[in-house]
């Protein structure tokens, strides 16, 4: 994150454990922060790949992949607890709730292989889908292995992935419901294709639910879809409107952000001195 310094003499394991999982500036912290990254999208590709028919050889290094790249993510799971300033804060931090979310379904099948036999069914596929919401982590901040963003980038980036995730997480869940008794649903693109008709209002009705749980899913995406996009396209909005403004506090009562050529707070009429330039 911006402002961490490198680590040097002194420092505890833990605490060059917590710079390093932080850091987006130093070699290290870059190439963890990639390596983070195409093995998320690696495990997102090998849970839509697992819904086709491909071969058993192919399905069993699906499935090899999957659990390895489960592993090393249990493993970053544990140095970030371990490197974290307060445990208990990052034990229920939702970032970390979503990593072990979308782990716990492979290890479970890994740990216990009677669990093999109901892993491609009910909740324990379902879940799965949750691994999507693990990209969210990478836009904690304006920082990133490629340099800094702005504000109002970051947010845009935040409502494209919030799109993106309605649409493949309701897909997850709606095949994970509908595969094995609706006709029309035999992989992952066959429910995606039905979500983004159905969210988009299209509505074609080549594809409809004929499970309860499937019903439950698409009422819950068009949802979701109608409260949080707008929820994150007004953020983008009010950092437009204040992308003019000068982030000056009035000490009297507190207000920030003024007008450029603003000599007094809009609110209480205090002198806030602001610099301005004729020339702009």
């Amino acid at each position: 994150m911006a402002g961490h310094a490198s680590t040097g003499h002194g420092e505890t394991p833990r605490d060059v454990v917590r710079f390093y999982l932080l850091d987006h500036q130093t070699v290290v912290g870059k190439a963890i922060d990639i390596a983070l990254l195409v093995l998320n999208v690696v495990f997102v590709v090998v849970f839509v790949l697992e819904t086709y028919p491909f071969s058993e050889a192919m399905q069993t290094m699906f499935w090899y992949v999957e659990v390895a790249i489960s592993l090393i993510f249990l493993a970053e799971y544990v140095l970030r607890l371990y490197g974290a300033r307060n445990r208990l804060k990052e034990l229920f931090n939702p970032y970390s709730i979503v990593d072990l979310l979308a782990i716990l379904p492979t290890l479970v099948v890994f740990v216990s292989p009677a669990a093999v036999i109901t892993a491609n069914i009910g909740f324990l596929r379902a879940i799965r889908v949750i691994r999507f919401l693990r990209f969210y982590r990478f836009t904690q901040d304006e920082e990133f292995f490629f340099g800094t963003v702005s504000v109002g980038t970051l947010r845009v980036m935040k409502l494209l992935l919030t799109v993106v995730t309605i649409f493949f997480v309701a897909a997850g869940m709606f095949y994970s419901f509908e595969f094995r008794v609706n006709p029309t649903v035999d992989n992952f693109g066959d429910a995606f294709y039905f979500v983004v008709v159905a969210l988009t209002t299209v509505g074609f009705g080549d594809i409809v639910p004929v499970t309860q749980g499937g019903r439950w899913v698409t009422v819950a995406a068009i949802l979701a879809g109608i409260i949080l996009i707008p929820w994150q396209a007004s953020k983008i909005v009010k950092e437009w409107a204040y992308r003019d403004k000068v982030n000056v506090v009035c000490p009297n009562c507190g207000l920030a952000h003024h007008d450029r050529d603003a000599s007094h707070c809009k609110s209480c009429g205090h002198v806030i001195y602001q610099e301005y330039d004729s020339r702009e």
